[in-house]
């Protein structure tokens, strides 16, 4: 079964997009889809539709619709990582890798960890 994965950006360059610090300011979300091998067999690059009305909230069903198995952040609030939480979604973190393939590697090598409460910003 193939896997998506979410990156934040703010250019439309696939792969070689950089990487946005905070995924609910993002431009675009570039989605990765890997198979069961961890070969890429499709990028795609959506446009953020942003929180709306419906806050925090609204950005996590934004993430949700494009069939997501995992999300690569440097940054998210806490309302937002329980929302990604409460959905069985896997939000990773990662603030070091400077464009989407730099951490795409670096989630296929296990090198990320995943997104716990206490790593959460705290303006969310």
């Amino acid at each position: 079964m193939n896997r998506k994965i979410v990156f934040p950006t703010n250019e439309h360059q696939g792969l070689l997009s950089k990487r946005d610090a905070h995924f609910g300011r993002a431009n675009f979300y570039t989605v990765v889809e890997l198979n069961p091998e961890g070969k890429t067999v499709d990028v795609l690059v959506v446009k953020n539709e942003g929180h709306k009305s419906s806050g925090c909230g609204g950005a996590v069903e934004n993430i949700c619709i494009l069939g997501a198995d995992a999300l690569i952040v440097s940054g998210i609030g806490g309302s937002p990582l329980q929302g990604f939480a409460q959905k069985g979604l896997a939000v990773y973190h990662d603030n070091i890798s400077v464009s989407v393939e730099q951490s795409l590697n670096a989630f296929l090598a296990n090198q990320l960890t995943l997104m716990q409460p206490d790593m959460s910003c705290s303006h969310h």
